[in-house]
């Protein structure tokens, strides 16, 4: 049967149809932070993390129970307590010890969204179901109890932080903040745990022989006064995970941490923002997965 469309109508047909295609691509190549905020349930692949931890995403996530033993998640309507299998693991841990060492009930902030990616708002990084924010503020272990779904969502987590004074701040900083995050930092898969320098200063000067190593993978970070962010190292079989650089020898408490409180620390140079690295091909991929 013959074509009813002319040659010159045919061309012009399939011309329309490949740039529509090419515009498509390049709509889904060019994915915002609104679009993986959007999707709010995980791929069924199992765990991998995908790309840098500021550029990249999860396939397979795993969703934190809403409470357990030491711990309760905050901020739900956020809908960021997804991580790497890895991840959901050493936070239902570190509640077990806390519980078991009577320090409080943690209370987790963001982990990651269901397929990761940037966030709208809050982080740069949490993008590869790795990174985990945990609030200083310590539920009280005599009075346990589950706080509400209004609770989750106004109450605030507290600094330890003296600013004017450089220093941790004696009233609301007690030995169970460093307890806590020295059986984090034990943990073997977790990379590095970004703290104020003030609270880094307060555990160098507390320190006793057999602390290089733990101590080590606590790293100075602006802010950082009200809550400790753990970032875990790539898991194994993660092929697609870019690890971060490894930290330096020694355990922090040098030169290197003085610097942090010095005038240009305090007050760094205003440069222009860095655009967010692009995200791998698998990461747009995974967010098109039904």
């Amino acid at each position: 049967m013959k074509s009813l469309i002319a040659p010159q109508s045919r061309f012009g047909l399939i011309w329309f149809c490949l740039s529509l295609l090419a515009y498509v691509q390049s709509a889904d190549a060019d994915t915002t932070a609104a679009d993986w905020a959007a999707v709010t349930s995980p791929s069924s692949d199992a765990g991998q993390s995908i790309g840098t931890y500021n550029g990249g995403c999860i396939a397979g996530a795993g969703a934190l129970p809403l409470d357990g033993p030491g711990y309760q998640v905050m901020r739900l309507s956020r809908k960021r307590y997804f991580g790497h299998p890895s991840l959901i693991n050493f936070i239902q841990q570190l509640g077990l010890i806390s519980a078991r060492d009577n320090l409080g009930t943690l209370l987790i902030g963001d982990l990651g969204q269901a397929r990761g990616g940037p966030t709208p708002s809050g982080h740069r990084s949490h993008q590869t179901g790795l990174d985990v924010d945990i609030w200083f503020l310590l539920l009280n272990p005599a009075e346990p109890r589950i706080l509400s779904e209004a609770e989750r969502e106004t109450k605030n987590a507290i600094s330890v932080v003296d600013s004017r004074a450089d220093a941790v701040d004696r009233r609301s900083w007690n030995a169970a903040h460093a307890r806590v995050l020295e059986a984090a930092a034990r943990q073997p898969e977790v990379d590095r745990i970004f703290v104020n320098p003030s609270i880094k200063q307060e555990l160098c000067s507390r320190k006793s022989p057999g602390s290089t190593e733990w101590l080590r993978k606590i790293r100075p970070w602006w802010k950082h006064d009200d809550h400790f962010h753990v970032r875990l190292k790539c898991p194994p079989h993660n092929a697609l995970c870019q690890a971060q650089e490894p930290l330096p020898a020694g355990d922090g408490c040098d030169a290197s941490l003085a610097w942090w409180f010095s005038d240009e620390a305090k007050a760094p140079g205003k440069s222009a923002p860095q655009p967010p690295p692009p995200l791998p091909p698998q990461c747009e991929q995974l967010l098109r997965q039904p």
